[in-house]
């Protein structure tokens, strides 16, 4: 579904699958995917994006929010395309260290996976769309979230959802640093925030009201 020009979003309905949602940006020539979700999944949210006039095989990069299996095993689904992959240096030094036992929890394997462009906080630039990197743990050590200033977009992954947050009780998971996270995202001028599970959060407005509402609710709680 397009829902700015040059931005896709693919919001996951089914209550009896925890799977992600799944958004997409046209960076000139370049289709960036990010956040696939789980494997089986991955089959039917590509063919809502070939529907948008995308060809899923050409998608020439994949950011991925963090590497829980909900947002990140889908990865495996283009190792063997020309798809270039990124993600935070933090999140891949989790995956190296708890990744075989974390997806053993949920009966998963850890998927076959590449780092071609490691990311760090601060700019990323593609062709022509200037995104911003923010490193925003406390959900998972190496959590990103994506800002794109021109757009006054924020995709957050599991940092928080509309009237939520993500969970801090997976190993990395830290409640105190994801308070930091939510309150440095909170001071953006953002029109449109796009979480990793729930509904969008429209309107400057009700983005600051839903900033407002998480932290009187669940900044004791986490």
């Amino acid at each position: 579904m397009e829902l700015l020009k040059d931005l896709y979003a693919y919001i996951w309905t089914n209550i009896s699958i925890n799977n992600c949602n799944t958004y997409l940006i046209k960076a000139d020539e370049t289709t960036i995917l990010i956040d696939p979700g789980l494997e089986y999944c991955a089959e039917g949210v590509l063919k809502n994006i070939k529907k948008d006039g995308f060809d899923p095989d050409k998608i020439g990069l994949i950011i991925t929010t963090h590497s829980h299996p909900d947002h990140f095993e889908g990865v495996k689904r283009f190792m063997h395309n020309d798809t270039k992959m990124a993600l935070h240096l933090e999140e891949d030094k989790f995956i190296r260290e708890s990744g075989i036992g974390f997806y053993k929890m949920f009966g998963l394997r850890l998927p076959e996976y590449r780092i071609d462009f490691p990311l760090q906080e601060g700019e990323f630039k593609v062709n022509n769309t200037a995104l911003e990197i923010y490193h925003t743990p406390g959900h998972s050590p190496g959590s990103i979230s994506i800002y794109w200033p021109e757009k006054k977009v924020l995709i957050v992954g599991d940092v928080v959802f509309q009237a939520g947050v993500g969970r801090t009780d997976f190993a990395g998971g830290d409640g105190n640093l994801l308070k930091k996270s939510i309150e440095r995202l909170s001071q953006l001028d953002v029109e449109y925030l796009l979480p990793g599970h729930g509904d969008i959060v429209k309107g400057k407005n009700r983005v600051k009201r839903n900033f407002e509402y998480v932290a009187d609710v669940y900044y004791n709680l986490i």
